[in-house]
């Protein structure tokens, strides 16, 4: 890929590079040649990401339903994947340049922008499994916990190899953001358990009967 052109091939070869060798292909990738490349990387993986979760609300695949507003809450999903890869790739590339930086590595906005863009790859992933959420619940956390813990596999490659930070520190650094999103997984699976225990209450027969003798007192 160059300034001018942006070759799809190159783009498809790249992003299954990314997935199965990240080792290989960050240890290789350009860190310069202009912000232009990254940007349309990230753009394709909105919309690709986009598009899946579009097509999931057309099926009825999932926690977004079909009919009118099932297709208009996908028509937005769209829409959202491609704001959020556009705002994702900057805001990303000065997370990665504070991190580079604490791990000794290259601190160029460019060059972090293009790690930044090429681990995006994951959220077509991420959208494609997504469906799992509307299923189960747990299976869905548990697939977004493994699809994020992968992303870091990920970036801690990118940091190493693409932006030569220091590998005993990029390794402690890594485990303690990995650390933290178990961390957030259980608190967040403890608090969809409190609230499907809450929900179960009150549709239970019990509950019922004793909101609708409220109701009749507050009547009378």
């Amino acid at each position: 890929m160059s300034n001018t052109t942006f070759d799809i091939n190159a783009f498809i070869k790249e992003s299954k590079d990314v997935l199965t060798n990240p080792k290989a292909y960050f240890s290789s990738m350009k860190t310069t040649g202009g912000i232009a490349e990254p940007l349309i990387k990230a753009v394709i993986y909105g919309v690709i990401a986009g598009i899946i979760a579009l097509l999931w609300s057309i099926f009825k695949i999932g926690g977004v339903t079909g009919g009118l507003f099932g297709g208009a809450a996908g028509i937005m999903m769209f829409v959202w994947y491609i704001i959020a890869a556009i705002i994702g790739l900057f805001i990303g590339a000065v997370i990665l340049l504070v991190i580079s930086a604490i791990t000794k590595g290259n601190t160029d906005f460019e060059a972090c922008a293009r790690v930044t863009a090429a681990v995006m790859v994951i959220m077509p992933i991420s959208a494609l499994l997504g469906f799992i959420s509307g299923l189960n619940l747990t299976a869905g956390s548990i697939v977004g916990l493994a699809v994020n813990l992968y992303a870091l596999y990920l970036l801690y490659h990118g940091l190493i190899e693409a932006l030569k930070a220091k590998p005993d520190t990029t390794r402690i650094l890594i485990f303690v953001l990995g650390a933290l999103l178990v961390l957030f997984f259980i608190i967040g699976l403890g608090a969809k358990k409190k609230a499907t225990q809450f929900m179960n209450e009150f549709n239970s027969d019990d509950f019922q009967e004793m909101f609708e003798n409220v109701r009749d007192e507050n009547l009378e």
